[in-house]
């Protein structure tokens, strides 16, 4: 952090790294009440196959759910059954949405 003189010459204002005084707002959280909110992941069952997890992935990525299948099975293939583990791990530990 940096100390600068503010424009009234009357004290010292903290910066930090970014420029930005400290406590101000920033391009992440306009209104500066705290850290922004991390998108929430789940499982998507409106048109999941099975448990929703592509459909969930996709979502939080913005890419078509068939991608995210045509992965999973991708790395189950070549990945000796990695996908599989992958998507069951996934079944038990993310919220259905």
């Amino acid at each position: 952090m940096t100390e600068t003189t503010n424009h009234q010459g009357t004290g010292t204002t903290a910066t930090g790294p970014d420029g930005l005084a400290a406590g101000s707002a920033t391009a992440t959280d306009p209104a500066g009440a705290g850290p922004a909110a991390e998108p929430r992941k789940f499982r998507r069952r409106r048109d999941g196959m099975l448990a929703g997890v592509c459909g969930g992935a996709a979502d939080l990525l913005g890419i078509d759910a068939a991608l995210v299948r045509v992965a999973l099975v991708a790395a189950t293939v070549l990945g000796f059954g990695t996908g599989i583990l992958l998507y069951l791990v996934c079944w038990v530990l993310v919220p259905e949405g």
